[in-house]
Protein backbone atom coordinates (compact mmCIF):
# COMPACT_ATOMS: atom_id res chain seq x y z
CA UNK A 1 0.00 0.00 0.00
CA UNK A 2 1.30 3.13 -0.80
CA UNK A 3 1.99 6.24 1.76
CA UNK A 4 -0.66 8.58 1.70
CA UNK A 5 1.01 11.43 0.51
CA UNK A 6 2.50 9.89 -2.14
CA UNK A 7 -0.68 9.38 -2.74
CA UNK A 8 -1.71 12.50 -2.72
CA UNK A 9 1.44 13.64 -5.37
CA UNK A 10 0.12 11.28 -7.49
CA UNK A 11 -3.82 12.77 -7.46
CA UNK A 12 -1.58 15.90 -8.26
CA UNK A 13 -0.53 14.97 -11.33
CA UNK A 14 -4.18 15.20 -13.17
CA UNK A 15 -6.12 18.23 -14.43
CA UNK A 16 -8.29 18.16 -10.99
CA UNK A 17 -9.90 21.27 -9.31
CA UNK A 18 -9.12 22.16 -5.77
CA UNK A 19 -6.11 21.03 -3.81
CA UNK A 20 -5.88 17.26 -2.62
CA UNK A 21 -5.71 17.41 1.02
CA UNK A 22 -6.52 13.88 2.42
CA UNK A 23 -6.42 10.21 1.07
CA UNK A 24 -7.68 7.32 2.28
CA UNK A 25 -8.57 3.73 1.65
CA UNK A 26 -11.43 3.04 -0.74
CA UNK A 27 -13.56 0.19 -1.38
CA UNK A 28 -12.82 -2.95 -1.10
CA UNK A 29 -11.77 -4.58 -4.85
CA UNK A 30 -9.59 -7.39 -5.36
CA UNK A 31 -7.87 -6.09 -8.82
CA UNK A 32 -7.12 -2.27 -7.94
CA UNK A 33 -6.26 -0.41 -5.30
CA UNK A 34 -7.93 2.33 -4.63
CA UNK A 35 -8.11 6.06 -2.67
CA UNK A 36 -10.97 8.58 -1.50
CA UNK A 37 -8.94 11.53 -2.56
CA UNK A 38 -11.08 14.59 0.33
CA UNK A 39 -10.53 17.91 -2.35
CA UNK A 40 -10.14 21.00 -0.22
CA UNK A 41 -11.68 24.33 -1.92
CA UNK A 42 -15.25 26.03 -2.19
CA UNK A 43 -17.20 23.69 -4.71
CA UNK A 44 -15.09 21.13 -5.93
CA UNK A 45 -15.34 17.15 -6.09
CA UNK A 46 -13.57 14.85 -4.30
CA UNK A 47 -12.02 12.44 -6.49
CA UNK A 48 -10.94 8.37 -6.64
CA UNK A 49 -7.93 7.93 -7.45
CA UNK A 50 -6.93 3.86 -8.95
CA UNK A 51 -3.84 1.91 -9.56
CA UNK A 52 -4.70 -0.42 -12.38
CA UNK A 53 -3.51 -4.00 -11.96
CA UNK A 54 -1.39 -3.79 -15.23
CA UNK A 55 -0.56 -7.61 -15.01
CA UNK A 56 -4.32 -8.44 -15.46
CA UNK A 57 -4.88 -5.39 -17.76
CA UNK A 58 -1.86 -5.54 -19.51
CA UNK A 59 -2.92 -2.93 -22.13
CA UNK A 60 -3.76 0.01 -20.39
CA UNK A 61 -4.19 2.33 -23.54
CA UNK A 62 -6.86 -0.32 -24.68
CA UNK A 63 -8.24 -0.33 -21.06
CA UNK A 64 -8.83 2.89 -20.58
CA UNK A 65 -10.36 3.83 -24.28
CA UNK A 66 -12.99 0.56 -23.50
CA UNK A 67 -13.65 2.94 -20.87
CA UNK A 68 -13.98 6.57 -22.17
CA UNK A 69 -16.09 5.98 -24.94
CA UNK A 70 -18.12 3.48 -22.97
CA UNK A 71 -18.95 6.14 -20.69
CA UNK A 72 -18.96 8.60 -23.45
CA UNK A 73 -21.84 7.08 -25.08
CA UNK A 74 -23.94 6.99 -22.11
CA UNK A 75 -23.42 10.59 -21.04
CA UNK A 76 -24.44 11.76 -24.17
CA UNK A 77 -27.53 9.33 -24.31
CA UNK A 78 -28.37 10.66 -20.82
CA UNK A 79 -28.32 14.22 -22.28
CA UNK A 80 -30.51 13.46 -25.25
CA UNK A 81 -32.83 12.27 -22.59
CA UNK A 82 -32.98 14.93 -20.66
CA UNK A 83 -31.82 13.17 -17.49
CA UNK A 84 -31.00 15.37 -14.34
CA UNK A 85 -28.24 14.84 -12.56
CA UNK A 86 -26.15 13.28 -15.01
CA UNK A 87 -22.56 13.68 -12.62
CA UNK A 88 -24.27 11.37 -10.78
CA UNK A 89 -25.71 8.71 -13.15
CA UNK A 90 -22.30 7.58 -15.22
CA UNK A 91 -18.48 8.13 -14.17
CA UNK A 92 -16.03 10.88 -14.87
CA UNK A 93 -12.57 10.23 -15.33
CA UNK A 94 -10.20 13.38 -15.22
CA UNK A 95 -7.00 13.51 -17.55
CA UNK A 96 -3.71 13.41 -16.36
CA UNK A 97 -0.99 16.81 -17.00
CA UNK A 98 -0.20 15.61 -20.28
CA UNK A 99 -3.19 14.66 -21.53
CA UNK A 100 -3.42 10.96 -21.25
CA UNK A 101 -6.34 9.29 -19.22
CA UNK A 102 -3.63 7.83 -16.94
CA UNK A 103 -0.89 8.59 -15.52
CA UNK A 104 2.56 6.05 -15.20
CA UNK A 105 4.40 7.20 -12.55
CA UNK A 106 7.81 4.94 -13.80
CA UNK A 107 6.15 1.62 -12.11
CA UNK A 108 2.28 2.01 -11.78
CA UNK A 109 -0.23 3.19 -14.00
CA UNK A 110 -2.88 5.48 -11.88
CA UNK A 111 -6.23 6.89 -12.91
CA UNK A 112 -8.38 9.77 -11.49
CA UNK A 113 -12.24 9.84 -11.84
CA UNK A 114 -14.79 11.95 -10.10
CA UNK A 115 -16.60 10.97 -6.82
CA UNK A 116 -20.23 10.35 -6.92
CA UNK A 117 -21.66 11.85 -3.45
CA UNK A 118 -24.71 10.19 -1.96
CA UNK A 119 -24.06 7.18 -3.13
CA UNK A 120 -23.74 3.51 -1.42
CA UNK A 121 -23.39 0.20 -2.96
CA UNK A 122 -24.67 -3.37 -1.40
CA UNK A 123 -22.74 -6.91 -0.98
CA UNK A 124 -25.57 -8.19 0.06
CA UNK A 125 -28.62 -9.63 -2.31
CA UNK A 126 -31.93 -10.24 -2.32
CA UNK A 127 -35.30 -10.09 -4.44
CA UNK A 128 -35.49 -6.33 -4.26
CA UNK A 129 -31.90 -6.03 -5.29
CA UNK A 130 -31.69 -8.54 -7.67
CA UNK A 131 -34.41 -6.91 -9.29
CA UNK A 132 -32.77 -3.57 -9.42
CA UNK A 133 -29.33 -5.26 -10.57
CA UNK A 134 -31.51 -6.61 -13.67
CA UNK A 135 -32.99 -3.27 -14.48
CA UNK A 136 -29.18 -1.94 -13.59
CA UNK A 137 -27.18 -4.22 -16.25
CA UNK A 138 -29.84 -4.34 -18.77
CA UNK A 139 -30.36 -1.07 -19.09
CA UNK A 140 -26.34 -0.53 -19.42
CA UNK A 141 -25.90 -3.18 -22.19
CA UNK A 142 -29.21 -1.19 -23.99
CA UNK A 143 -27.54 2.02 -24.33
CA UNK A 144 -24.48 1.03 -25.44
CA UNK A 145 -26.44 -1.48 -28.09
CA UNK A 146 -25.68 1.11 -30.69
CA UNK A 147 -22.16 2.53 -29.63
CA UNK A 148 -20.68 3.39 -32.69
CA UNK A 149 -16.77 2.20 -32.13
CA UNK A 150 -15.50 -1.03 -32.08
CA UNK A 151 -14.51 -1.73 -28.23
CA UNK A 152 -11.12 -4.39 -27.80
CA UNK A 153 -11.13 -7.02 -25.24
CA UNK A 154 -9.48 -6.21 -22.01
CA UNK A 155 -8.50 -9.96 -21.52
CA UNK A 156 -8.69 -11.64 -24.30
CA UNK A 157 -10.94 -15.15 -24.36
CA UNK A 158 -11.93 -14.01 -20.53
CA UNK A 159 -15.67 -15.64 -21.54
CA UNK A 160 -14.83 -17.86 -24.78
CA UNK A 161 -16.15 -21.29 -23.56
CA UNK A 162 -13.75 -23.26 -26.44
CA UNK A 163 -10.92 -21.42 -24.81
CA UNK A 164 -11.24 -22.25 -21.63
CA UNK A 165 -12.20 -26.30 -22.38
CA UNK A 166 -8.69 -25.85 -24.32
CA UNK A 167 -6.90 -24.50 -21.27
CA UNK A 168 -8.94 -27.61 -19.28
CA UNK A 169 -7.28 -30.26 -22.05
CA UNK A 170 -4.09 -29.11 -22.29
CA UNK A 171 -4.14 -29.19 -18.03
CA UNK A 172 -5.59 -32.85 -18.18
CA UNK A 173 -2.75 -33.67 -20.91
CA UNK A 174 0.09 -32.71 -18.94
CA UNK A 175 -1.05 -33.09 -15.13
CA UNK A 176 1.70 -31.04 -13.55
CA UNK A 177 0.59 -31.83 -10.38
CA UNK A 178 0.02 -35.09 -10.20
CA UNK A 179 -3.70 -34.83 -9.22
CA UNK A 180 -5.58 -35.88 -12.25
CA UNK A 181 -6.47 -39.46 -11.34
CA UNK A 182 -8.55 -38.20 -7.86
CA UNK A 183 -10.84 -36.11 -10.43
CA UNK A 184 -11.40 -38.13 -13.91
CA UNK A 185 -14.94 -38.58 -12.68
CA UNK A 186 -15.20 -34.55 -12.94
CA UNK A 187 -13.27 -34.45 -16.42
CA UNK A 188 -15.60 -36.74 -17.37
CA UNK A 189 -18.47 -34.84 -16.14
CA UNK A 190 -17.37 -31.55 -17.51
CA UNK A 191 -16.85 -33.25 -21.10
CA UNK A 192 -19.77 -35.09 -21.61
CA UNK A 193 -21.42 -31.37 -21.55
CA UNK A 194 -18.64 -29.63 -23.91
CA UNK A 195 -20.65 -29.73 -26.88
CA UNK A 196 -23.63 -28.08 -25.77
CA UNK A 197 -21.37 -25.93 -23.22
CA UNK A 198 -19.91 -24.35 -26.65
CA UNK A 199 -23.05 -23.78 -28.33
CA UNK A 200 -22.42 -19.57 -28.15
CA UNK A 201 -19.30 -19.47 -30.12
CA UNK A 202 -21.14 -21.60 -32.90
CA UNK A 203 -24.01 -19.36 -33.28
CA UNK A 204 -21.42 -16.85 -33.44
CA UNK A 205 -19.79 -18.30 -36.40
CA UNK A 206 -22.98 -18.94 -38.03
CA UNK A 207 -24.08 -15.64 -37.88
CA UNK A 208 -27.24 -16.30 -35.43
CA UNK A 209 -25.80 -14.79 -32.24
CA UNK A 210 -24.47 -11.26 -32.31
CA UNK A 211 -21.70 -9.63 -30.15
CA UNK A 212 -22.73 -7.01 -27.97
CA UNK A 213 -20.90 -4.57 -25.67
CA UNK A 214 -20.63 -6.39 -21.89
CA UNK A 215 -19.74 -5.73 -18.77
CA UNK A 216 -18.89 -9.17 -17.79
CA UNK A 217 -18.42 -8.73 -14.13
CA UNK A 218 -21.86 -8.16 -12.85
CA UNK A 219 -22.15 -8.69 -8.92
CA UNK A 220 -24.84 -6.21 -7.14
CA UNK A 221 -21.48 -4.05 -5.52
CA UNK A 222 -20.86 -2.97 -8.77
CA UNK A 223 -24.04 -0.75 -8.85
CA UNK A 224 -24.04 2.66 -7.36
CA UNK A 225 -27.60 3.59 -5.62
CA UNK A 226 -28.83 6.46 -4.20
CA UNK A 227 -29.27 6.77 -0.10
CA UNK A 228 -33.06 6.25 -0.92
CA UNK A 229 -32.30 3.32 -3.02
CA UNK A 230 -32.56 4.20 -6.75
CA UNK A 231 -30.64 3.17 -8.99
CA UNK A 232 -27.44 5.50 -10.03
CA UNK A 233 -25.10 3.62 -12.29
CA UNK A 234 -22.85 0.95 -13.14
CA UNK A 235 -18.82 0.84 -12.08
CA UNK A 236 -16.20 -0.83 -12.21
CA UNK A 237 -15.73 -0.58 -15.57
CA UNK A 238 -12.17 -2.61 -16.39
CA UNK A 239 -14.08 -5.92 -17.99
CA UNK A 240 -16.47 -3.59 -20.21
CA UNK A 241 -15.98 -5.42 -23.72
CA UNK A 242 -17.21 -6.87 -26.55
CA UNK A 243 -19.23 -10.10 -25.76
CA UNK A 244 -22.61 -12.39 -25.62
CA UNK A 245 -25.27 -11.03 -23.60
CA UNK A 246 -25.10 -14.00 -21.65
CA UNK A 247 -22.09 -12.84 -20.13
CA UNK A 248 -23.47 -10.15 -18.19
CA UNK A 249 -26.90 -12.54 -17.36
CA UNK A 250 -25.46 -15.85 -16.79
CA UNK A 251 -22.64 -14.87 -14.24
CA UNK A 252 -24.74 -12.39 -12.17
CA UNK A 253 -27.12 -15.72 -11.67
CA UNK A 254 -23.78 -17.64 -10.89
CA UNK A 255 -23.34 -15.81 -8.06
CA UNK A 256 -26.35 -14.19 -6.85
CA UNK A 257 -28.49 -16.66 -6.92
CA UNK A 258 -26.13 -19.34 -5.65
CA UNK A 259 -27.68 -20.45 -1.79
CA UNK A 260 -23.93 -21.62 -0.85
CA UNK A 261 -20.74 -20.41 -0.89
CA UNK A 262 -18.63 -20.39 -3.80
CA UNK A 263 -15.83 -22.35 -2.24
CA UNK A 264 -18.48 -24.47 -0.06
CA UNK A 265 -17.20 -27.55 1.65
CA UNK A 266 -20.73 -28.69 2.01
CA UNK A 267 -22.21 -28.88 -1.44
CA UNK A 268 -25.44 -29.67 0.23
CA UNK A 269 -25.74 -25.80 1.18
CA UNK A 270 -25.61 -25.00 -2.87
CA UNK A 271 -29.07 -24.99 -4.94
CA UNK A 272 -30.37 -22.36 -7.39
CA UNK A 273 -32.34 -19.63 -5.42
CA UNK A 274 -35.58 -19.24 -8.40
CA UNK A 275 -36.65 -16.19 -6.40
CA UNK A 276 -33.76 -14.43 -7.02
CA UNK A 277 -33.60 -15.67 -10.81
CA UNK A 278 -37.38 -14.38 -11.19
CA UNK A 279 -36.37 -11.08 -9.57
CA UNK A 280 -32.80 -10.59 -11.89
CA UNK A 281 -34.91 -11.94 -14.88
CA UNK A 282 -37.54 -9.45 -14.52
CA UNK A 283 -35.44 -6.27 -14.42
CA UNK A 284 -33.52 -7.58 -17.41
CA UNK A 285 -35.68 -8.24 -19.48
CA UNK A 286 -37.73 -5.36 -18.86
CA UNK A 287 -35.05 -3.24 -19.42
CA UNK A 288 -33.06 -4.97 -21.98
CA UNK A 289 -35.95 -6.54 -23.97
CA UNK A 290 -36.37 -4.27 -26.41
CA UNK A 291 -33.29 -4.77 -27.81
CA UNK A 292 -32.36 -8.20 -27.36
CA UNK A 293 -33.32 -10.90 -30.71
CA UNK A 294 -35.12 -14.48 -30.13
CA UNK A 295 -32.05 -16.12 -30.09
CA UNK A 296 -30.48 -14.13 -27.08
CA UNK A 297 -33.85 -14.28 -25.52
CA UNK A 298 -34.48 -17.97 -25.65
CA UNK A 299 -31.15 -18.97 -24.87
CA UNK A 300 -31.20 -17.02 -21.45
CA UNK A 301 -31.67 -20.85 -19.07
CA UNK A 302 -28.26 -21.92 -21.20
CA UNK A 303 -26.70 -18.62 -20.00
CA UNK A 304 -27.62 -19.49 -16.68
CA UNK A 305 -26.13 -22.80 -16.79
CA UNK A 306 -22.87 -21.46 -19.16
CA UNK A 307 -21.16 -19.72 -16.63
CA UNK A 308 -21.03 -22.52 -13.23
CA UNK A 309 -19.99 -25.01 -16.03
CA UNK A 310 -17.33 -22.34 -17.02
CA UNK A 311 -15.96 -21.64 -13.50
CA UNK A 312 -15.78 -24.91 -12.85
CA UNK A 313 -14.00 -25.89 -15.50
CA UNK A 314 -11.54 -22.89 -14.48
CA UNK A 315 -11.52 -23.87 -10.89
CA UNK A 316 -10.36 -27.68 -12.15
CA UNK A 317 -7.58 -26.23 -14.70
CA UNK A 318 -5.70 -24.67 -11.93
CA UNK A 319 -6.14 -27.73 -9.55
CA UNK A 320 -5.18 -29.63 -11.83
CA UNK A 321 -1.85 -27.00 -12.95
CA UNK A 322 -0.87 -26.59 -9.58
CA UNK A 323 -3.17 -23.36 -7.62
CA UNK A 324 -1.02 -20.72 -9.74
CA UNK A 325 -4.04 -18.25 -11.08
CA UNK A 326 -6.47 -18.60 -8.09
CA UNK A 327 -5.51 -17.55 -4.62
CA UNK A 328 -5.86 -20.72 -2.61
CA UNK A 329 -6.55 -20.62 1.52
CA UNK A 330 -5.56 -24.78 1.48
CA UNK A 331 -3.86 -27.47 -0.82
CA UNK A 332 -7.74 -28.92 -1.90
CA UNK A 333 -9.55 -24.81 -2.36
CA UNK A 334 -9.60 -25.40 -6.06
CA UNK A 335 -10.92 -29.01 -5.77
CA UNK A 336 -13.60 -27.57 -3.31
CA UNK A 337 -14.62 -24.99 -5.77
CA UNK A 338 -14.91 -27.08 -8.62
CA UNK A 339 -17.29 -29.39 -6.61
CA UNK A 340 -19.24 -26.77 -5.56
CA UNK A 341 -19.70 -25.32 -9.15
CA UNK A 342 -20.60 -28.10 -10.11
CA UNK A 343 -23.12 -28.80 -7.87
CA UNK A 344 -24.75 -25.31 -8.75
CA UNK A 345 -24.47 -26.68 -12.56
CA UNK A 346 -26.73 -29.30 -11.76
CA UNK A 347 -29.34 -27.50 -9.53
CA UNK A 348 -29.72 -25.33 -12.62
CA UNK A 349 -30.26 -28.36 -15.41
CA UNK A 350 -33.09 -29.30 -12.86
CA UNK A 351 -34.23 -26.05 -12.89
CA UNK A 352 -34.29 -25.51 -16.62
CA UNK A 353 -37.87 -26.24 -17.58
CA UNK A 354 -38.88 -23.16 -14.76
CA UNK A 355 -36.70 -21.26 -15.93
CA UNK A 356 -37.89 -21.19 -19.58
CA UNK A 357 -41.62 -21.65 -18.48
CA UNK A 358 -40.97 -18.20 -16.35
CA UNK A 359 -39.16 -16.52 -19.28
CA UNK A 360 -41.85 -17.62 -21.95
CA UNK A 361 -44.95 -15.78 -19.65
CA UNK A 362 -42.79 -12.75 -19.07
CA UNK A 363 -42.06 -12.04 -22.69
CA UNK A 364 -45.68 -13.06 -23.40
CA UNK A 365 -47.14 -10.92 -20.87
Amino acid sequence: MAQRQDILDIAGRFRIDGTPGVAEPFGNGLINDSYLIRNTGPGVPDYVLQRINHHIFTDVDLLQSNILAVTGHIRRKLEERGEPDIERRVLRFIEAADGKPYHFDGENYWRLMVHIPRSVSYETIDPRYARYAGLAFGEFQQMLSDIDCELGETIPGFHDMEYRLRQLRQAVEQDRAGRLEGVRDIVEQLESRAWDMCLAERMHREGKLPKRVCHCDTKVNNILFDQGGGILCVIDLDTVMPSYIFSDYGDFLRTAANTGDEDDRDTGNVDFNMEIFEAFTSGYLESAGGFLTPVETEHLPYAAALFPYMQTVRFLWDYLNGDTYYKTGYPEHNLVRTRAQLKLLQSIERKTPQMRAYIEKSLAG
